[in-house]
C-alpha cells in the first residue's frame, strides 16, 4: 500500500478499535441506572457476561472466516451490526431485550478486534506489523483511562441511552472511512467448517463463564462445580475434535512452531497477570490504604497509562530495528519483580508508591502486549493469520476470565475467615470502616494486606513463567519483506 493509504487505513482501523474498546468500558458506570430503570437489578450483571460470552465463543469462528473469505468483508459486517446493535441497545423497553443486543455487540466487537489486527498483518511487512499493532493497540487502555468517566458523563446529563447512542455518529463516520480505506484483501478459498469443534467449543466457553459467574454465590455453588466440570469435559472433546479435524477451528498443528507456542502462552500471561487483578485494585486501596473510592482509582489508572506508554514505544522500537525477543524477555522480568514489591509493601505509605510500582507493571505488559500478535503473525502460514490472530486473543481473554474468578473468590473467602467475629464480611464496607475506630480500621487494612500479599506474589509468579516462554523466541529479527501469500512460510524470521 501506498504511504498515505496505509496512514489513512490506520487511522480507520483505530477509530473503530477505540469505538469497540469504548463500548466494553463506557457501559460500566451506567450499569446501576439501567437496571434501576428497567426494573431488573438481578440481572445487571448480564449485561457484561453476554456481551464477553459473545465476544469469546466468536473469536475462533471470526478468525476461521476471515481467513476463507478475507477480512474485509467480515470486518465491514461486524461494524454495521455493532451500529446496528447499539441503536438497537438505546432502544431496549426492558433488561432481556437490552442483553440480547449486547450479545449481538460483544459478537460484533470480537470481529472488528481481530480483523482490524488480521488487516494489519496482511497489509504490511513482519518489520512494519509491530508499530501499527502498538498504534490500534492503544485503544483498550485509552479505552479504560477514558471510558468509565465518560460513561459517566453521559448517563447524568443525557441519560443511558446516550452511552450506546453515541457510537452512531463515530461509527458512522468510521463506516464511510473504512469503506475507502480497508482494501480488498482475497481469502484462501472456502474449506471445510469444523461444526463439531465450534459446538465443542462453545459449549465449554458457556459453562466456563456461568461458572465464573457463579462462583461467589454460596447458593449455586453446586452448579458453578457442575458448570466447571462440563467446561473440562467439552475442552477436552474439543481439543480431541481439533487433532482429528481436516480443517480445525484452531489449527494445533502450529504450536510444534517454538514462536507460535511462546506467543500464546506470553500472551495468556498478560489475561492471567494482569488484566485479572486491575479490577480489584480500587477496593484493596480503599480498604488498606483507606482512600476514597475516587482516589483509589488512581492506581489502575498509573497501570494502565504505564502500559500504553511501552506498548508504543516497544512497537516503534521492533519496527526500527526489527529485534523483538529481548523486550518479550525484559517485559515480564520488570512485571514480575514489580509485583513482587507489591506483595512486600506495608500499608500505610503514601499513594504514589504503590502507584509507581503498579505503573512499572503495566510498564513491564505493555512491552509485550501488542508484540506477540505480532510475532505470532509473522510466524503464521498466510492463510492461518486469522484463526492465530484469533487464538491468541482468546486465550489472553480466557486466562483473564478464569484468573479473575480465582481472584475474586481468595479475596473473598480470605477476607471472611480472618474477620474477628464482630465484623460481617457481608456489610464491610469502605464507607463502614472509614467511619470506624482506628483499631477497626488498623485490623481490616492489615487483612487485606494479608489477603492481596500471596496474590501479588502468585501473580509475579505467573509473570516468571512468561520469562522462561520469552527465553523459547527464536532469537532473530522480523523480516523486512512481506510474506508471500501463495507459499506461506511458518518461521518468516530472518536470522
Amino acid at each position: 500500500m501506498s504511504p498515505w493509504r496505509l496512514r489513512l487505513l490506520i487511522v480507520s482501523l483505530l477509530t473503530v478499535a477505540i469505538l469497540g474498546a469504548l463500548d466494553h468500558t463506557i457501559v460500566s458506570t451506567s450499569l446501576a441506572t439501567v437496571a434501576g430503570e428497567l426494573g431488573a437489578l438481578a440481572q445487571m450483571g448480564w449485561v457484561v457476561v453476554g456481551y464477553m460470552l459473545a465476544s469469546t465463543m466468536l473469536l475462533p469462528v471470526i478468525g476461521k472466516l476471515g481467513d476463507a473469505v478475507g477480512p474485509r468483508g467480515v470486518f465491514l459486517t461486524s461494524l454495521v451490526l455493532f451500529l446496528v446493535a447499539s441503536l438497537t441497545c438505546g432502544f431496549a423497553q426492558d433488561m432481556p431485550q437490552l442483553i440480547a443486543a449486547r450479545i449481538v455487540q460483544g459478537m460484533s466487537s470480537a470481529g472488528l478486534q481481530l480483523m482490524s489486527q488480521t488487516i494489519v498483518a496482511r497489509v504490511t511487512t513482519p518489520r512494519e506489523r509491530p508499530r501499527y499493532l502498538a498504534i490500534i493497540g492503544a485503544a483498550f487502555p485509552v479505552a479504560i483511562l477514558v471510558g468509565p468517566v465518560l460513561g459517566g458523563l453521559i448517563t447524568d446529563y443525557w441519560g443511558w441511552q446516550w452511552v450506546f447512542w453515541i457510537n452512531i455518529p463515530f461509527g458512522v463516520g468510521a463506516l464511510l472511512l473504512a469503506l475507502v480505506a480497508v482494501p480488498r484483501l482475497p481469502g484462501f478459498g472456502r474449506r471445510p467448517f469444523d461444526v463439531a469443534g465450534s459446538v465443542a467449543f462453545a459449549v465449554a466457553m458457556v459453562a466456563l463463564v456461568l461458572a465464573v459467574t457463579w462462583v461467589g454465590d454460596p447458593v449455586r455453588a453446586a452448579a458453578s462445580v457442575t458448570a466447571f466440570a462440563v467446561t473440562i469435559v467439552a475442552l477436552a472433546a474439543f481439543f480431541l475434535i481439533e487433532l482429528r479435524a481436516r480443517e480445525p477451528l484452531i489449527p494445533l498443528r502450529l504450536f510444534s512452531n517454538p514462536t507460535i507456542a511462546a506467543g500464546a502462552a506470553l500472551s495468556a500471561i498478560i489475561g492471567i497477570g494482569l488484566f485479572s487483578i486491575t479490577a480489584y485494585l480500587p477496593t484493596y486501596f480503599q480498604m488498606a490504604y483507606r482512600t476514597s473510592a475516587t482516589v483509589s482509582g488512581l492506581v489502575p489508572i498509573a497501570t494502565v497509562f504505564g502500559m500504553l506508554v511501552s506498548n508504543l514505544a516497544t512497537g516503534w522500537l521492533v519496527s526500527r530495528t526489527g529485534h523483538y525477543r529481548i523486550y518479550c524477555i525484559a517485559g515480564p522480568v520488570v512485571s514480575a519483580a514489580g509485583l513482587i514489591v507489591m506483595a512486600a509493601l506495608p500499608v500505610g505509605l503514601p499513594l504514589w508508591v504503590p502507584m509507581v510500582v503498579m505503573a512499572l507493571v503495566g510498564m513491564g505488559t505493555g512491552a509485550f502486549m501488542s508484540l506477540v500478535i505480532a510475532i505470532v503473525q509473522s510466524a503464521a502460514p498466510a492463510r492461518d493469520t486469522g484463526s492465530m490472530t484469533a487464538t491468541v486473543n482468546l486465550v489472553r481473554q480466557v486466562g483473564a476470565t478464569v484468573a479473575t474468578a480465582i481472584i475474586g473468590g481468595v479475596i473473598g473467602f480470605g477476607v471472611a475467615g480472618l474477620l474477628p467475629a464482630s465484623l460481617d464480611a457481608a456489610t464491610l464496607t469502605p464507607q463502614f470502616v472509614h467511619s470506624a475506630s482506628e483499631a477497626v480500621q488498623a485490623a481490616v487494612a492489615g487483612i487485606y494486606r494479608d489477603v492481596f500479599a500471596p496474590v501479588f506474589a502468585s501473580l509475579a509468579v505467573a509473570y516468571v513463567a512468561g520469562v522462561i516462554a520469552a527465553v523459547m523466541l527464536p532469537a532473530g529479527r522480523l523480516a523486512d519483506e512481506p510474506e508471500s501469500a501463495a507459499a506461506p512460510s511458518t518461521e518468516p524470521l530472518n536470522a
